[in-house]
């Protein structure tokens, strides 16, 4: 999106559910002062959104959302997924089916406002797609390689054609001895887990069925593209800031902070 225009009106939600194997109470992490999810709350304020809300499933993180002026509401604990937690948010709040929603996950302190301000712009501005995300180029062969990358191929419309952890697409003549030796040109693309969607198609997403490739891939926007939906992805000259999983991140987080 360019810097002239002005992006239409959206609604961030930011999931945040308080328990996780790898860190304990994750969205309530001290970063500089204050908790992770309020820092997520405060770089989403300051995109373009005319709303910020957090979806909790735990009065502890609505408190503390709400003792830093961060609007909270309390969701279900027993939902599968975060797209459910979303559906039922859109519901609480009484969004029209036609309202754009730009889901910013919990645990990406250092997102830019502008990538929010983006997928939504990408989102409002393909009315054949009810969702919108992001992706980058792939610069280091060994993210190529990694699993726990996702990658996405386009067509020329910029619409995802397939996402996945495999290295896709797969240059032939970059192979050495049937092993991936080289990136090819133009660079492979990496998935950015950040999502617009329509939401009227976010409450109807949990009753839709599973995909079977979904379940290989592990990788929930397959259910999208599986039921015959369009994905738009708006493609970022940088890589976004990282996301926090593990307590090595959360140091990370706290160092990039403090250094800026």
């Amino acid at each position: 999106m360019s810097a002239r225009e002005v992006p239409r009106g959206f609604t961030v939600l930011i999931p945040a559910r308080l328990a996780s194997t790898r860190l304990p109470d994750k969205p309530l992490a001290d970063i500089a002062g204050l908790p992770m999810v309020v820092r997520v709350a405060r770089q989403a304020q300051l995109s373009a959104a005319h709303r910020c809300v957090v979806a909790a499933d735990d009065v502890r993180i609505v408190q503390a959302c709400e003792a830093h002026g961060v609007t909270a509401i309390l969701t279900r604990v027993d939902h599968a997924s975060g797209s459910d937690r979303l559906a039922e948010a859109c519901s609480l709040l009484g969004l029209a089916d036609d309202e754009v929603v730009v889901n910013v996950q919990g645990d990406e302190p250092l997102i830019e406002p502008e990538l929010i301000n983006a997928v939504a712009q990408e989102l409002h501005a393909r009315p054949d797609c009810v969702m919108s995300t992001a992706a980058h180029a792939i610069d280091e062969l060994a993210d190529f390689l990694n699993p726990n990358v996702v990658k996405v191929v386009l067509d020329r419309n910029r619409t995802a054609l397939y996402f996945s952890r495999a290295p896709i697409p797969l240059w032939r003549d970059g192979m050495a001895h049937g092993v991936v030796s080289a990136l090819h040109s133009p660079r492979p693309l990496r998935h950015v887990g950040v999502y617009g969607y329509r939401a009227g198609f976010l409450r109807r997403f949990p009753d839709m069925d599973p995909a079977p490739l979904e379940v290989t891939e592990s990788l929930e926007q397959l259910r999208v593209l599986w039921h015959g939906e369009r994905i738009a992805v708006h493609l970022s000259a940088t890589a976004p800031g990282s996301g926090v999983d593990t307590p090595q991140d959360l140091e990370r987080v706290r160092k990039a902070l403090f250094q800026g």
